[in-house]
């Protein structure tokens, strides 16, 4: 008798895996806690995370938006104006210190920097440099403007049961005087780069994981009854500063990001974590699950992750979960904003 012989079934390759079809397995998630539709979640990250408030929100379920549009534009114009994308108007958080820099301010343990980019006559924000497409007309609006998203930004923290973060990169850049990131770097869609005060960072495990730690502990004391669910993102990099292959520096990160997570989620009992990233990168898939390019996730992938989530939930708890449309899937998978695949119009090369 050993400890092999009283294990289930999922702990083993063949019966789990090797001997049913793709699409046939089950069990990859055992999800801590039970969300309902009127829990309020909050949602923020990488590109990918996007997909996770659609497909709550097209379920019925409560996809806690805090900041929206003053008026009631059309959801095309809401989306080109960065509203109705994450639960405020941040813009993509790809790492955990940019995460953890938009808490400090959310908490009033720090400031944001005065910096800010002038372009052809407007004012763009650095922390949020496509926000608003043709820029701000001047520096007091745009500062106006991110005061009013900190505030939402710390809204969504406090009203929320639950607030999802998707890990996307491990890469940043940082301003070496003032010591704060940037979303992008420097010049590759406004502002000017200088070598001199812009460096490059690609963070290793134990600065991930403590932005990661500080972030959840700074939020749990603005609300202490909030839980979290980490995702990695499943899209590998558009681009790379590290100097390595684009596919190694990917599989470097994701590494570093899904090794973070998890321990996250294994020693504190008000984290998650939910294998997006397993369930579209698995060899088991052969790819799937991916656009030609091997990089976009189709449709049909989000539509296959987020089935998993809800069901998981169903099978643990026993709640009703409804699917959404195929329609709507498509629409949603084809209505992903993403900063950083501007970075490969950089990379077309003749």
């Amino acid at each position: 008798m050993h400890p092999y012989t009283s294990l289930p079934a999922s702990s083993f390759w063949r019966p789990s895996v090797a001997d049913l079809n793709a699409f046939e397995i089950k069990g990859l998630w055992s999800p801590k806690f039970n969300i309902k539709p009127q829990h309020k979640v909050a949602t923020y990250g990488s590109c990918f995370a996007q997909h996770i408030g659609n497909a709550l929100q097209s379920r019925g379920f409560n996809w806690h938006i805090a900041e929206k549009p003053i008026s009631n534009i059309s959801r095309e114009l809401s989306k080109k104006y960065n509203y109705n994308i994450f639960s405020s108007r941040t813009g993509n958080i790809y790492t955990t210190s940019i995460l953890n820099q938009w808490v400090s301010w959310a908490s009033g343990d720090a400031s944001p920097p005065e910096e800010y980019w002038s372009s052809e006559g407007r004012i763009y924000d650095p922390f949020r440099p496509t926000v608003e497409p043709g820029g701000f007309e001047s520096v007091e609006e745009m500062r106006l403007s991110r005061e009013e998203t900190i505030k939402r930004f710390r809204d969504s923290i406090v009203q929320s049961q639950f607030f999802v973060f998707t890990l996307g990169l491990t890469e940043s850049w940082v301003n070496a005087e003032g010591g704060y990131e940037y979303p992008l770097c420097p010049g590759t869609v406004k502002g000017e780069f200088d070598a001199d005060r812009h460096v490059f960072r690609n963070q290793d495990y134990m600065t991930v994981r403590n932005n990661l730690v500080q972030a959840i502990t700074a939020m749990r004391s603005l609300n202490p009854k909030l839980r979290f669910i980490l995702t990695v993102s499943p899209v590998p990099l558009t681009a790379t500063a590290s100097g390595e292959h684009v596919v190694t520096a990917t599989m470097y990160s994701k590494s570093v990001l899904r090794a973070v997570a998890g321990h996250i989620s294994n020693v504190r009992p008000n984290v998650d974590y939910f294998p997006s990233y397993e369930i579209i990168n698995s060899p088991v898939f052969k790819g799937a699950f991916f656009e030609p390019n091997m990089r976009s996730v189709s449709a049909f992938g989000v539509g296959f992750v987020m089935d998993s989530f809800f069901q998981s939930l169903f099978e643990k708890f026993g709640e009703v979960v409804t699917t959404a449309e195929q329609d709507t899937r498509e629409t949603i998978s084809a209505d992903v904003v993403c900063e950083e695949q501007l970075l490969s119009a950089f990379g077309d090369k003749k």
